[in-house]
């Protein structure tokens, strides 16, 4: 597993400025671009140079703290509470 491994990322459509949005919030703000595949495989390239860039200068690298579902687990929504965790029925 590359040290970049260790980081979630993930890219998501902002209404607000009309484009995808690629994020790797332990490590970077985040990047944008037109085609989500693409952003996607940037964002990778990215988050491996800044990697690259702590260990190179000999800084630890950041714990990572974002994990899948973290956020909406912990939303004052809670989106995912209260909800049956059987399987769903098929149509």
């Amino acid at each position: 597993m590359k040290q970049s491994d260790q980081y979630h990322k993930w890219v998501e459509w902002s209404e607000e400025d009309q484009t995808y949005i690629g994020k790797c919030p332990d490590l970077i703000t985040g990047i944008h671009g037109d085609n989500p595949v693409r952003l996607y495989s940037e964002l990778c390239e990215v988050v491996e140079d800044v990697v690259s860039h702590f260990v190179a200068d000999g800084r630890p690298l950041p714990t990572p703290r974002i994990r899948p579902m973290q956020e909406v687990e912990n939303s004052p929504v809670g989106v995912l509470k209260g909800r049956d965790s059987s399987p769903a029925t098929p149509f």
